[in-house]
């Protein structure tokens, strides 16, 4: 994978890595599939920052041995 779809994804490239990986695109097929792929991926992790954790009550993992 390149390091830049992800990236892309997240939109961390600054506007100039932006323009060029956008150029990329429109050459390399197996990027515009990853891109597919990981398309949805800032939804994902926006959910994840909301989901309610766990409840008070219960021991972390490395505890409730």
């Amino acid at each position: 994978m390149h390091d830049e779809v992800a990236a892309y994804v997240l939109g961390v490239l600054d506007e100039e890595e932006h323009e060029a990986f956008e150029r990329h695109l429109d050459e390399c097929e197996q990027c515009r599939r990853e891109l597919v792929e990981l398309v949805e991926l800032p939804e994902q992790l926006d959910e994840l920052k909301h989901t309610p954790s766990a409840s008070d009550d219960d021991p972390p993992m490395s505890m409730s041995r």
